[in-house]
């Protein structure tokens, strides 16, 4: 026989506010996480449970004009945007908010239908790595939206909170790794389009090659999946001796391409991936890759976000993340 539990009033955030002898705004502030020491934040919600409050979103939305709600944007066929992404709804709801994820899939036109779509939608804030970062459709975000983008700045919204990826020493690092192994001719995937010239990585790699010496051959690609392009080169008999792959995802298609051509890794061809995603020591070989700090990103990208929605845009300087290299069995001397 189930039991029904027992019904009373509806308690409120200033019941709450009462049992713990603190004003509406601090209480507001503590429930969620944002303001207050870590005992009156921890004493807040203690209260609240004992209370058995909730907080209604539609009340808090009529009252702040805010929804709560947080729209988090990626390419999600990248295994490690999958994984950053649900970091990232993880955090959110340690603040207090919700997330709605949309799935950008490498492609600037539908990265633009999902901003329109955040718009549409009144999000009260935006994480986003976004697909390209010079894009005008940045824009069409309120500037009442909290806007972070992780990984590259984004130029064209002003008031934008940044968590920067430091691709010059992920890239330049990589390319030293595959030159001091002997490497001189690499190839280079990436996870953009031809039509996305504003994503500053593969940017910087032609950059760094030549300054090294090597030849680089560029092969945009528009999702992991998308080899096609890497399987006529490996099987060029000018082919290159290394593959350096902007996202682990990539290097996993790579190992399947190399396999189709057949070529052995890293007898015939090193490949280094850029994210160290949880399957990185998994493949055979073990993929070398740039591993980069996952959890703090996250703090830092919601941190930040937190810190526009509650206090507006400021000056603050963007957060930078450099990666290191962990070297693995995917890499080796050049046959």
């Amino acid at each position: 026989m189930v039991r029904e539990a027992a019904t009373g009033p509806r308690r409120t955030l200033q019941d709450v506010a009462d049992a713990a002898g603190l004003s509406l705004a601090a209480t507001s502030y503590a429930l969620r996480g944002a303001r207050g020491s870590a005992a009156t934040i921890e004493r807040v919600k203690a209260v609240a449970a004992e209370l058995g409050y909730r907080v209604d979103p539609i009340a808090r939305a009529l009252a702040s004009g805010r929804t709560g709600t947080v729209g988090i944007s990626g390419s999600l066929r990248d295994l490690w945007q999958q994984d950053l992404s649900v970091m990232l709804t993880r955090e959110l709801r340690r603040a207090d908010r919700h997330a709605t994820i949309a799935d950008a899939a490498a492609d600037p036109e539908l990265e633009r239908r999902v901003v329109e779509q955040f718009a549409a939608q009144r999000v009260d804030g935006v994480l986003v790595s976004p697909v390209d970062p010079s894009a005008a459709y940045w824009r069409l975000l309120d500037a009442s939206v909290a806007v972070v983008s992780i990984g590259d700045a984004l130029p064209g919204r002003p008031g934008s909170g940044s968590v920067l990826f430091d691709n010059r020493h992920g890239v330049t690092t990589a390319l030293e790794h595959l030159r001091s192994l002997g490497h001189r001719r690499v190839a280079l995937q990436t996870p953009s389009l031809p039509s996305t010239p504003g994503r500053p990585s593969q940017l910087l790699a032609v950059e760094v090659a030549r300054r090294l010496g090597l030849e680089l051959r560029v092969l945009p690609t528009a999702d992991a999946g998308g080899e096609a392009p890497l399987v006529r080169l490996l099987a060029d008999p000018g082919r290159p001796s290394a593959v350096l792959c902007l996202s682990d995802s990539l290097a996993f298609g790579v190992y399947r391409s190399a396999q189709a051509a057949g070529l052995r890794i890293p007898q015939d061809l090193s490949v280094v991936g850029f994210d160290d995603h949880q399957l990185a020591g998994l493949v055979a070989p073990a993929l070398t890759t740039m591993a980069w700090d996952e959890d703090a990103i996250v703090a830092a990208a919601v941190a930040r976000l937190v810190a526009i929605l509650d206090d507006g845009p400021d000056d603050a300087p963007p957060v930078s993340f450099r990666p290191e290299l962990v070297v693995r069995a995917s890499t080796a001397a050049p046959a």
